[in-house]
């Protein structure tokens, strides 16, 4: 089976949403949106890897693909809880009610409809898509609750005697909306109450929510479509804010202000569980505008996870320990690292100063952090090349991470972290003259 070091990537043609992210059994399961025949998205399965210390991943057999009635165009996204050693899976699924002729594989004027459904496995490997398949909650009808279509993504956690579930949607496809579900048995679920921001800026339809607890207080991430206004183009971007949430009757109160997921800003749709050790880990969907061509072309990859953590009303975004264990080999000089392997780079930067690392530009100026990709994204058009974090609550010191797709830089132990997809790296790294630094290599 296909493995993967550092970066979870697609094992050929597309992936996109992670799904079903889980510690269980001692192994860290995460499923993704995929889709098998071609680097492009299309009709939705569930892919699958599997890690014992999310740095290594081994792809398994797909795991979720249309079967039913319900699902028979798309396995949309979800997630995962488990109980009593069972895995529960919860998800989306499509049905189009006009096909494209030529396509099957799309549909005409986004006319489907949406359902809430789950399936479980006893091992988290196997899974029965056509006897285990089950709807819990049907296509929305009323139309002041939420819609018929752009329902989706739940998101299932537990707390107490309930499992709670949180589904994105919108109002008429002009106000994004979050519904709330409780349930005592998995499987009957009851609505318990929505919440929608006053703001109108926040975006057209809420994807992939996500609601989780920190020892500081809750905090609420939501992938708002149409939420960026960026030249001629609105764009889809995660972005996440402390809150307050009353289980009981399933009143969530958002904070004003709001931070991005990440401030590359091709991160999407990240999801969050536990870790063995109890901290709340997340994991995100790197966007790509192209596939990249190797024996099996391929597009869509994973951030590193990173523990997520809200001190002083800010939610950090620090580099997980067993990614910053990864990088074993101390390296002296730029000149000694061994070409094609991943590495990290700590480094901290003054005002004015700046590196490139293969062509990727890293600078500060003033008191933000900013990137530059413009020279490792070439030929690609409408995207964004530069990117910087707001204002710094300290020092900017950089823990980097480069593969060869994928630039991480974690700002001041995940005040702000920036990830951006490159193409096309060079091997040459420019930092300030004279500068400390420590540079570190994978091994295996």
């Amino acid at each position: 089976m296909t493995e993967h070091q550092l970066h979870l990537r697609a094992p050929g043609n597309w992936i996109n949403d992670p799904n079903g992210f889980i510690y269980y059994k001692g192994k860290y399961h995460l499923f993704y949106q995929y889709f098998p025949y071609a680097p492009a998205w299309a009709t939705m399965h569930w892919g699958h890897a599997i890690s014992s210390d999310l740095v290594n991943w081994t792809h398994q057999e797909i795991a979720l693909y249309p079967s039913k009635y319900w699902d028979k165009n798309g396995c949309f996204s979800g997630s995962a809880v488990q109980e009593n050693g069972k895995l529960y899976i919860y998800y989306t699924g499509v049905r189009y009610e006009e096909i494209t002729k030529e396509d099957i594989h799309h549909c005409v004027n986004e006319q489907f409809e949406s359902s809430q459904m789950m399936i479980t496995s006893n091992d988290g490997i196997h899974f029965d898509n056509f006897k285990d398949k089950k709807l819990i909650i049907p296509p929305i009808v009323d139309a002041s609750l939420g819609h018929r279509t752009h329902t989706r993504d739940p998101k299932v956690w537990k707390s107490e005697d309930y499992y709670y579930m949180v589904l994105g949607s919108t109002l008429d496809e002009k106000k994004g909306i979050l519904l709330f579900y409780r349930s005592s048995d998995k499987e009957n679920w009851e609505y318990l109450n929505s919440y929608e921001s006053e703001d109108p800026s926040f975006g057209w339809m809420w994807e992939c929510p996500d609601l989780y607890q920190t020892e500081e207080g809750w905090v609420v991430c939501l992938s708002p479509m149409g939420f960026l206004k960026d030249g001629d183009k609105e764009q889809n971007h995660a972005i996440c804010a402390e809150a307050e949430f009353d289980e009981q009757t399933g009143t969530l109160k958002m904070a004003e202000t709001y931070q991005f997921a990440d401030y590359g800003l091709d991160l999407y749709a990240p999801q969050s569980t536990l870790d063995e050790e109890g901290r709340r880990v997340v994991v995100g969907w790197m966007r790509m505008p192209r596939p990249v061509s190797d024996e099996k072309p391929w597009i869509g990859m994973m951030c590193t996870p990173r523990v997520a953590e809200l001190r002083d009303h800010h939610i950090y975004y620090r580099m997980h320990p067993n990614v910053e264990k990864a990088f074993t080999k101390e390296i002296s000089q730029v000149e000694e690292l061994e070409a094609g392997k991943p590495y990290q780079l700590k480094i901290a930067l003054d005002d004015g100063e700046s590196l490139s690392l293969g062509g990727y530009e890293i600078y500060r100026k003033g008191n933000k952090i900013g990137t530059n990709r413009e020279k490792v994204y070439e030929g690609i058009t409408n995207c964004r090349l530069s990117f910087e974090t707001p204002e710094l609550r300290e020092n900017a010191r950089l823990n980097i991470l480069v593969d060869r797709n994928l630039v991480e830089v974690y700002v001041n132990d995940g005040e702000y972290v920036i990830s951006n997809i490159v193409y096309d790296l060079k091997e040459d790294i420019s930092l300030p003259e004279g500068k400390k630094f420590i540079l570190k290599q994978m091994c295996n």
